[in-house]
């Protein structure tokens, strides 16, 4: 799995074992349901243009990542998305390829320390979670 900084260009090896949580959670299809004053029932409905929730989640015995990858992932979370920055190409296992930017408020990186408590090396691994959404 990759996930590329459109920008920059630089690209980022991402645990094959991270799991779409949310992957079917997601319907294309949005609708508003209100009654008139007359009673009579007012469906609207719409396909949604964007904005896929892509929740990547390592489970607790697997798809650890280096300090050093959540240290560029911080970065990364830090840009914000407009015109130009904030944009990224995640490329999944099986090669789907989606443009994606960080789900700012849903909290966009979770990292905590495999051991328990902080790392100190670049080389100390840490579980992640990637909250992500499909521009």
């Amino acid at each position: 799995m990759e996930l590329k900084n459109l920008f920059s260009g630089a690209t980022l090896t991402l645990p094959d074992d991270l799991l779409w949580s949310d992957e079917h959670g997601w319907s294309p299809v949005v609708s508003s349901v209100s009654y008139l004053i007359t009673g009579s029932l007012l469906v609207q409905s719409a396909t949604r243009q964007a904005g896929r929730a892509i929740t990547l989640v390592g489970a607790a015995d697997m798809a650890w990542v280096a300090r050093s990858v959540v240290n560029v992932l911080r970065d990364w979370v830090a840009l914000p998305l407009d015109s130009v920055s904030g944009r990224f190409e995640l490329t999944l296992t099986d090669a789907r390829v989606f443009t994606v930017a960080f789900r700012h408020a849903d909290g966009a990186l979770e990292a905590e320390p495999v051991t328990g408590f902080p790392a100190r090396s670049e080389a100390d691994f840490y579980r992640i979670t990637l909250k992500l959404m499909q521009i």
